[in-house]
């Protein structure tokens, strides 16, 4: 189960079955104004750097992890998983960026993984018994081109990890009542993952409705992990808790989740 948790004014949510450190952020407790009021963690969106580092800061105290030791992902709707060590330290926040990733990986203790979303679908990942971590950012090409799965295959290849060890939980997107698409996006779906995703697709005259959580669900229970949380907000639905980028034509803030690998495994 994803829960939401409170700190003051600061929101964020937490799946029971992940021990590692970790959060689904949501736009609210930050020190960001204006179209960017007030929880946002991307560095990219027209943000002053000293309220993002403050809202990583807010984030670092309740969570439990050292800014210093950040890895930012710079994402482009790709299938590509980057394992990332102790040279990564600071990527994106204090250290040049990554190549480019749309999700991270390590077995590092400390470092803290971050991915970013305003619609699309934010996974973690946490291996239970060698505390390898992972975050993965699922739009619609990511979910089609198994990103999810890619992650479980680069843990299981980087770190020994076992499907079967590895909890995932699938945090908040835009959900099926309001992600509207064009035939290509359910087609994209069926080629790449077979008819079982025809459940969670339906059609309303001309256009789709996808479920991408449920579709994710299906791509990591296919890749051997049993564990799956599933939230079950919208960010379209509930605009003054998430950033949509459908909803404000890109004029927003981002959110996102972040993973830190424990200094020990349990």
């Amino acid at each position: 189960m994803i829960l939401s948790q409170k700190n003051g004014p600061l929101e964020y949510l937490t799946a029971q079955g992940i021990s590692a450190a970790h959060c689904f952020t949501t736009r609210l407790g930050g020190v960001s104004r204006g179209h960017l009021e007030s929880l946002n963690i991307g560095t990219s969106r027209g943000d002053e750097a000293e309220n993002v580092l403050e809202n990583y800061r807010r984030l670092g105290s309740t969570i439990g992890f050292d800014i210093h030791n950040l890895v930012l992902s710079r994402q482009t709707h790709s299938s590509i998983v980057r394992p990332v060590t102790e040279k990564d330290r600071g990527a994106g926040l204090f250290a040049p960026p990554l190549e480019e990733c749309d999700a991270l990986i390590t077995n590092t203790p400390g470092l803290a993984l971050v991915i970013f979303t305003a619609d699309c679908t934010p996974i973690l990942f946490w291996d239970s018994v060698t505390g390898a971590v992972g975050a993965a950012h699922a739009g619609w090409r990511g979910t089609a081109s198994g990103i999810a799965a890619r992650v479980v295959e680069a843990m299981e290849r980087e770190y020994g990890s076992k499907p079967k060890n590895i909890h995932a939980a699938i945090g908040p997107n835009i959900g099926k009542c309001h992600f509207e698409t064009d035939e290509d996006v359910p087609q994209a779906m069926l080629s790449a993952l077979g008819p079982e995703v025809e459940a969670w697709i339906s059609r309303r005259g001309s256009k789709y409705f996808l479920d991408l959580k449920a579709i994710n669900r299906l791509i990591l229970n296919r890749a051997g992990v049993e564990a799956v949380e599933m939230s079950d907000e919208c960010t379209l639905c509930q605009q003054n808790r998430f950033w949509s980028h459908r909803a404000t034509g890109g004029l927003r803030g981002s959110q996102g989740a972040i993973i830190v690998c424990r200094e020990e495994p349990q």
